[in-house]
């Protein structure tokens, strides 16, 4: 029997996961320590060991865990086959020979990369390789050119296939294909507003970006195959999906099947390649369900001691509208956006934040854009945005403060994004409603 009360355990926990974090401890295991030493205070040995059999094996048996592993395989094969080198080079054709064209062809190709990626790390990583070292070598300013970088990278998560999308409906219940065909216009109107920022910057500083030797029409042209690829495995998979064809597993399937004969049919498929996407893939993979396991874990401490319900009581007392709210907890996401692992702050803090968004009558869908839309400025925001320290790690010759100053440039089309969201919430909904 407990002495303390079950809302200070709650409480305890939630501060020492963060005290484990901060500690750089793993997630998974900031995470499952706290709910396992709760539910063991709470509950007693037998029950917790119960629960976590219980939530170990159903969890990771759970079908749609599928979908990860293949979009991982797809993603990692997409690397391999090259195309990240001949996208980049097919939007210099068409946008270099205007000012601060590199800067949007950067964007252009993160677009389209993300299309087959789903992953913000791997997209900034392939495209920032070429990309910086192409503006650096035609003057671009750094700040510019690292901004557009990280910021293209960021599309990865939001347009589809994304992994973040899939954890959220995992945690949250809702479905996964509705979620990632959810992303889709916001991934498109964030990359338009990506290059509105660009084109301004250079407007107002033409130095910033200067222009290009033109590319004959026949390179431009020539060149749009590589953008062919990712439009068919693209229509493929998410088209797939979207008509009903394919479940989301069953998609991601396809979608590694068709990575796989691309990379083949581009002469890039050897054994040792294959290999070596495999063993990526299964590393991705183990990280990601060791995250997702530990989630569980702590939801079900958390549900024991009643946080989250009484967080939803408590809100509804204060009499604050359904935006106030929102507002708050997206201002808390930018908080935490800034000082911690981005995933980990959404595994977080979704299911403590669940009831009272459920409560206010928010579409857990919607609410899902508007999450990824935080993960993508949580991962450029300074000091700990992750899409930072990777573009670093590519090209060493850039300095932190140019990568930082760029990142916070590109943090006002994320904010536009989300005021539009909130404002008309149908550019997240439309799609997903049409598959009804």
């Amino acid at each position: 029997m407990s002495h303390l009360s079950v809302e200070i355990v709650g409480l305890l926990g939630i501060g020492l996961m963060f005290l484990l974090m901060f500690l750089r401890v793993p997630i998974a295991i900031a995470m499952a320590v706290p709910g396992i030493i709760g539910a063991w205070y709470l509950r007693g040995w037998v029950p917790m060991s119960t629960l976590l059999n219980t939530i170990v094996w159903n969890r990771s048996y759970h079908y749609t865990l599928t979908t990860i592993p293949m979009f991982v395989l797809m993603s990692e094969l997409i690397f391999l086959s090259g195309i990240s080198d001949d996208l980049f080079a097919v939007f210099r054709k068409w946008m270099g020979h205007i000012r601060g064209g590199l800067a949007l062809a950067t964007v252009g190709a993160s677009a389209i990369f993300a299309a087959a990626c789903g992953s913000s790390i791997a997209s900034t990583a392939t495209i920032g390789i070429v990309a910086s070292k192409e503006m650096q070598k035609a003057g671009y300013s750094d700040v510019l050119g690292s901004g557009a970088i990280v910021a293209g990278g960021t599309l990865g998560i939001l347009i589809p296939p994304s992994t973040a999308f899939i954890i959220y409906g995992i945690l949250t219940e809702e479905s996964i294909g509705k979620l990632l065909i959810a992303g889709i216009l916001p991934g498109i109107l964030l990359t338009v507003l990506y290059m509105l920022t660009i084109y301004g910057a250079v407007l107002v500083r033409p130095s910033m970006g200067p222009a290009m030797e033109r590319s004959s029409w026949r390179d431009r042209i020539f060149g749009l195959r590589s953008i062919l690829w990712i439009a068919i495995l693209f229509v493929v998979v998410i088209g797939g999906m979207y008509v009903g064809l394919f479940s989301p597993t069953e998609a991601a399937g396809a979608g590694a099947l068709g990575a796989l004969i691309i990379a083949w049919i581009r002469g890039r498929m050897t054994w040792g390649n294959l290999f070596q996407s495999l063993n990526n893939t299964v590393k991705v993979t183990a990280f990601l369900f060791a995250i997702i396991l530990g989630a569980f874990i702590l939801n079900y401490f958390l549900a024991i001691t009643r946080l989250p319900a009484n967080l939803a009581d408590f809100i509804s007392t204060l009499n604050m509208s359904p935006v106030a709210v929102l507002l708050i907890i997206l201002l808390m996401y930018v908080f935490l956006g800034a000082i911690m692992d981005a995933l980990a702050m959404v595994v977080i803090t979704i299911p403590i934040f669940l009831p009272t968004l459920k409560a206010l009558g928010f579409d857990m869908i919607w609410f899902g854009v508007i999450v990824v839309v935080m993960i993508e400025m949580a991962l450029i925001s300074p000091p700990v945005g992750m899409g930072c320290f990777v573009l670093k790690g590519v090209n060493p010759g850039l300095s932190m403060g140019s990568i930082y100053r760029g990142a916070l440039l590109f943090m006002l089309p994320i904010i536009v994004l989300i005021g539009l969201l909130i404002a008309f919430p149908d550019i997240a909904l439309l799609l997903p409603r049409l598959m009804d």
